[in-house]
């Protein structure tokens, strides 16, 4: 039995990088888990595989996270098909760096909507059916705290709102008995940020281990926080960075 065994879990942009790992870890601990993808079925399929290998149900829906009334529709649906709903973690995201000169609006925009609207829509939605003892973690950025280079202004704009929104979410929730909390991932390998090249050597200097992480490690944090043990942690930001904050 695991930690997690007779609970039904989210994960939205599930479909390969952390959100996988994520969902995987998730049904490992005895979770049924759904995911949420864009663009790639075939990659959607191959994380819902590895989580009826680990022993849970599984179930993917396509849902566009720029889209609130599809991020919406899936929470209800995972709720409907799946019979309750006790975790979401918010994955979802993009990140566009660009100069300040050559940043479109429209940029602006679509990193906003999916980024933070997006958590919200999620969470919104995934209140109406959370009981007491549910979870919501968001994955944000160590970029809300430090963002060391140019280009990447409203990608850490759009991570900060995340924290805030964390904070305000555990208020609103709290008397409810769910909680609310934001992981930081540092530099992780993933095919959007991959651990070798000029960029990731530059990052690899600002931190204390100077090697990127692995998608597995932020699933081991989200793992935590939404299982038994975290019951009193609530509004907080947890790092996962080698130190990047350090």
């Amino acid at each position: 039995m695991g930690t997690l065994s007779g609970k039904v879990a989210l994960v939205t942009g599930a479909s390969r990088g952390i959100g996988a790992a994520i969902a995987t870890r998730l049904a490992r601990e005895g979770a049924d888990v759904a995911i949420t993808y864009a663009a790639s079925p075939q990659r959607a399929e191959e994380v819902t595989r590895a989580v009826r290998e680990a022993g849970g149900r599984a179930l993917a829906l396509r849902a566009d996270a720029a889209d609130p009334a599809a991020v919406q529709a899936a929470v209800d649906e995972v709720a409907r098909a799946l019979g309750r709903l006790d975790v979401l973690v918010n994955n979802a995201g993009i990140a566009i760096v660009e100069s300040l000169e050559k940043f479109t609006l429209a940029d602006f925009d679509r990193m906003v909507a999916i980024n933070v609207r997006s958590a919200f829509a999620a969470a919104q939605a995934a209140a109406r059916h959370l009981r007491e003892g549910g979870r919501i973690v968001t994955i944000g950025s160590v970029n809300a705290e430090r963002m060391p280079f140019a280009g990447g202004a409203v990608y850490a704009m759009t991570k900060a709102a995340i924290v805030g929104l964390t904070k305000g979410l555990a208020r609103d929730l709290g008397p409810r008995g769910i909680t609310v909390n934001n992981v930081q991932p540092g530099p992780i390998d993933t095919e959007m940020n991959p651990a070798q090249g000029d960029f990731a050597e530059s990052l690899k200097r600002l931190m204390a281990l100077p090697r990127y992480g692995q998608p597995a490690d932020v699933a081991s944090m989200v793992a935590y926080l939404v299982g038994p043990e975290a019951g009193f942690v609530t509004g907080a930001s947890f790092t996962v960075d080698g130190g990047f904050l350090s």
